[in-house]
């Protein structure tokens, strides 16, 4: 490549980062994943609505503008937003809505693995004009959690339930993001053959876990600790391996905070596995 073919590659390549920078300004945030996102990017200045549910942008003043299920689209188009960034559980009639207004949306997808949670990361960094950051963090991210995994050795492999809600009782599935955390540790999720997340308590006895983790419920959580605690016959019980995870950490699909979960659980079960 000639030295003149570089330094236009390289004109283009600034101009279109720039023009990214520029052009979305007043950004909109309706899931707390991609809210977390743009504070890790260090796009938080760009950031005027969220969710009820995002607590870092809540605790940084900023204006909320949905809940969980419902969006103030008469406030988002008067706060004159110029980005709104949405799952792909949001109303796709409130997206067309914010497009006729003529906000730009993009819609992201509930991620099915770490891979796709990187892949993501990077898309909405190149979005914002942040692509460089987020290939870094994403870089980070992928070599610790390489090192977490090499650092796990079972001498046979264990089974592993994830709950992540109650009544009714619902487990961690394969094809997604959180079943990696069960597949980077070395592990078997013992709802790997189900098609529905809904699980009873027979089932997961007749499974009998080694580990039981507990995605945050509030107090629900400490509930189920001490309803799984119960049952003697389950290993993860007699042995005293069940946990509770912060769901904040655990059910957010960034990198960072996928590396962080996966670091927790880890130091468990390698704390755990040397004391047996």
């Amino acid at each position: 490549m000639s030295k003149r073919v570089y330094f236009v590659l390289l004109l283009i390549f600034y101009a279109a980062t720039s023009i990214a920078q520029a052009r979305y300004q007043r950004i909109v945030s309706l899931a707390p994943s991609l809210t977390q996102s743009l504070y890790y990017l260090d796009a938080q200045e760009r950031l005027i609505g969220c969710t009820s549910f995002c607590l870092a942008a809540k605790n940084d003043n900023k204006e909320v503008v949905a809940s969980a299920v419902k969006a103030n689209l008469e406030k988002i188009i008067a706060m004159k937003a110029d980005l709104v960034l949405v799952l792909g559980l949001t109303d796709p009639r409130e997206i067309e809505t914010l497009r006729k207004a003529g906000i730009r949306v993009e819609l992201f997808q509930s991620p099915k693995s770490f891979k796709e949670i990187c892949s993501q990361f990077i898309h909405l960094g190149n979005l914002i004009g942040e692509g460089e950051k987020a290939r870094q963090i994403v870089r980070e991210s992928e070599r610790r959690v390489e090192t977490i995994a090499s650092g796990i050795q079972w001498e046979k492999r264990p089974l592993i339930f994830f709950q992540i809600g109650t009544d009714p009782i619902f487990s961690v599935l394969t094809d997604t993001f959180m079943d990696d955390y069960i597949r980077l540790l070395g592990a078997d999720n013992i709802a790997k053959t189900l098609k529905r997340g809904t699980v009873s308590r027979e089932f997961v006895i007749a499974r009998n876990p080694d580990y039981i983790f507990i995605a945050t419920m509030g107090v629900a959580a400490v509930e189920e600790k001490k309803n799984w605690s119960r049952y003697s016959r389950l290993t993860a019980s007699r042995k005293g391996q069940i946990f509770i995870i912060d769901s904040e950490l655990a059910c957010q699909p960034t990198p960072v905070t996928f590396v962080k979960t996966l670091e927790i659980l880890g130091k468990i079960v390698n704390g755990q596995h040397n004391k047996s």
